[in-house]
């Protein structure tokens, strides 16, 4: 125990000394800037323009072309993980949701935010900020754990992890209640809603009752978008139907062609092959194409919807004199998803509904593996699992006169560093104590610097843990395991993106020291064996 504990200390010392030295270049503007947080939900890395996708997405690819593009940024593979680690710069099991929402006796895996941390809101909040979140939030579920109760002045969205956007109340799940909420109040939605419409209407709105404050602010603008069930408006659907007829194979290799033109992927980059779960394209009937067609230009409506009401942010900042000092990040919050819609976990109303055309506001659907395949191009495996296919993520930062310009970073950098960075730009000190409570210190180091063009040395080494898959990632190599097999495999990223070669029996002695480290880090962490943690109580997917 002591030799691991001496191995994670030599890990976070020079994790200390790399954080110390990007502190040397820091954020100079006078004017401290807003800082808007955009996160998409199970969303694949090729799925918008500037990362491969044929979906239309103007706004992310503008905000690219004059921002910065980090093409090996990561999360934490799944919805809840992910939001937590995101909001605390912790990783996500040392803030309270080493799992899910699921509420269990296990401090790190109770399934909401603990006080050893505090959120970018509260953070910011005490700095001078005003705090503002719409949508999604699934972090914590009972009234005191929502997000007025975790720094955020204003909030509207949903408490849940994923609804109808329809009829966004509407339970899918036996005994289960979904809220919407305006600030500390439950909502009940009017007519003619859609989700991503409705969620961006609250943001518009705080950023325009923001104007009579003389304080920058910060908005957590968490999409539901693309999450299932797949449901999409009419003239939204109108514009993809029919472009997926020419199949999955053809998609992944034309998204994957413009990867590799586009810089965010080698040259010499290999595409992972069809998932086995996938058949070929051509043993389908012609009412199962057209059916995987109607589900894929659905899916691609709900991400050009989101990017249109991102277009309507970006409009509402320019019209308040406030686009040119405001930082924009954008993400997801782990890779495409390859969830069905069956089984008992779903109501018989539901599980009815699932047969339905996409294309039917009352229908409840996923586009499972098939679609997910294409939406991780060119990585294998998908939300859940650590490989690449669960934790990748496009991520794009823009803010004008400050981001270089039209540039692509390739260093690995994670979610834990949102904290740091935000701070950073804003600058604001990370708390020791708060709410007479000691606050963990960050994991995080903020990406500013490599955000403004300049050297960052980056972390020593990121650690992955979710429901027994594990991975570590130090420099080019990156030791990955999926449960149940629990195998380690190792990769070299540099020249195996896609994980295709595992190279553990040819390197031991990597392997070897790898393991070490993930494993001094699970003990600082409080990461539990999956199989011995408690059962779930409640049921969450």
């Amino acid at each position: 125990m002591k030799k691991i504990s001496l191995v994670f200390a030599g890990v976070f010392l020079l994790g200390y000394v790399a954080s110390a030295q990007t502190k040397k270049k820091t954020v100079t503007t006078k004017k401290r800037p807003n800082i808007i947080l955009i996160l998409a939900d199970d969303m694949g890395y090729s799925d918008i323009g500037c990362f491969g996708s044929e979906t239309l997405t103007p706004n992310l690819d503008e905000l690219a072309k004059t921002g910065t593009k980090l093409t090996q940024f990561y999360n934490a593979s799944r919805c809840c993980p992910t939001r937590a680690s995101l909001m605390t710069g912790l990783y996500q099991h040392q803030a309270g949701v080493g799992d899910m929402v699921n509420t269990r006796t296990q401090p790190a895996y109770q399934g909401y935010l603990n006080q050893n941390c505090v959120t970018i809101a509260e953070a910011l909040k005490q700095g001078g900020y005003n705090t503002y979140m719409a949508g999604k939030w699934h972090i914590g579920q009972a009234p005191e754990h929502w997000p007025t109760k975790r720094g955020f002045d204003h909030y509207f969205g949903l408490i849940d992890g994923a609804s109808s956007y329809f009829t966004p109340t509407m339970p899918y799940r036996p005994n289960q209640k979904l809220t919407i909420a305006l600030d500390d109040k439950e909502y009940t939605p009017g007519p003619n809603w859609y989700s991503t419409n409705a969620y961006a209407d609250y943001a518009v709105k705080f950023i325009d009752g923001n104007k009579t404050s003389n304080k920058p602010f910060f908005l957590y603008m968490a999409f539901t978008s693309p999450h299932w069930p797949v449901q999409a408006l009419p003239e939204d659907i109108a514009k993809y139907k029919g472009k997926y007829m020419k199949g999955w194979d053809i998609l992944r290799a034309e998204r994957f062609a413009r990867q590799k033109a586009a810089g965010i992927l080698p040259q010499d980059a290999q595409l992972s092959p069809r998932d086995k779960n996938v058949p070929e394209w051509d043993s389908l009937t012609a009412e199962e194409k057209d059916r995987w067609d109607t589900k894929m230009a659905v899916y691609a409506a709900m991400i050009d919807r989101m990017d249109q009401n991102i277009g309507r942010i970006r409009a509402e900042l320019k019209k308040q004199h406030q686009d040119k000092n405001t930082v924009i990040m954008f993400l997801s919050d782990n890779g495409a998803s390859n969830e069905s819609i069956k089984g008992p976990g779903f109501t018989p109303e539901v599980l009815a509904a699932n047969n339905k055309p996409a294309s039917d506001p009352t229908s409840f659907t996923a586009y499972e593996y098939w679609g997910a395949n294409v939406s991780n191009t060119p990585f294998r495996l998908f939300k859940h699992w650590e490989y690449e296919g669960g934790t990748a993520t496009p991520f794009i930062a823009n803010y004008p006169g400050v981001v270089k310009a039209g540039s692509i970073s390739k260093q690995p950098a994670h979610i834990i560093d949102l904290m740091a960075t935000c701070l950073d730009f804003a600058r604001v000190p990370y708390p020791k104590t708060y709410n007479g409570n000691t606050i963990l210190p960050t994991e995080g180091m903020s990406i500013a610097p490599l955000l403004e063009g300049h050297k960052w040395t980056g972390h020593n080494a990121l650690f992955f843990e979710h429901e027994g898959n594990r991975a570590v990632r130090q420099g080019d190599w990156k030791l990955v395991s999926q449960r149940p097999e629990n195998k380690w495999e190792l990769y070299n990223i540099s020249t195996d993106r896609a994980e295709l070669t595992d190279l553990s029996a040819k390197y031991p002695e990597k392997v070897k020291a790898l393991t070490d480290m993930y494993n001094a880090w699970a003990e600082h962490a409080g990461v539990i064996p999956f199989e011995k943690l408690e059962k779930r109580k409640g049921e969450e997917f």
